[in-house]
């Protein structure tokens, strides 16, 4: 019983200190790219704005203005367009929150060569800048079911092959 204890003490501890250490002004772009980014706001401001609309958990629909996935894509070298074939159709991509929440994307997902959705790293909602909480940078997936991918505080996005 006192190990079960420990083990939680300890993983709770250490899932806080992430969260505490995380940077949470800026987001890196890592892995299979050809140019490592550390996006902050005023990079994002400086490149093209899209905006899209997503619904909340509650269906209450919200509109979302970002930077496109696939342009910071672009800026950083992922392999996309007619790259996006053979073995790279293994490479997903990896979105990390500041307090350790995770999701996943095939590349195929966020490529407009495969599809006509619109995946973005939101900076703002009803012009606003992302409340506390939710922000500064934020995924916003349009068009699923449930916005569990819809993930808040992002600081990470992280390109990897299926292996």
């Amino acid at each position: 019983m006192k190990l079960i204890f420990s083990l939680l003490l300890c993983l709770t501890v250490s899932v806080s200190l992430f969260a505490q250490t995380a940077d949470t002004s800026a987001v890196k772009v890592t892995g299979e790219v050809l140019h490592p980014l550390t996006l902050k706001a005023s990079d994002l401001m400086a490149m093209p704005r899209t905006t899209v609309s997503a619904r909340d958990k509650q269906g209450v629909p919200h509109e979302y203005t970002g930077v496109a996935l696939s342009e910071i894509f672009s800026q950083a070298g992922v392999t996309t367009g007619p790259q996006l074939r053979g073995k790279n159709l293994a490479k997903y991509l990896l979105v990390t929150c500041a307090d350790g929440y995770q999701v996943v994307f095939s590349l195929a997902e966020l490529d407009s060569a495969f599809t006509d959705r619109v995946v973005i790293l939101a900076d703002h909602t009803e012009g606003k800048p992302l409340p506390a909480g939710m922000g500064p940078f934020r995924v916003i997936v349009p068009g699923e079911k449930k916005p569990a991918r819809s993930a808040f505080q992002v600081v990470a996005l992280e390109v990897r092959f299926a292996k």
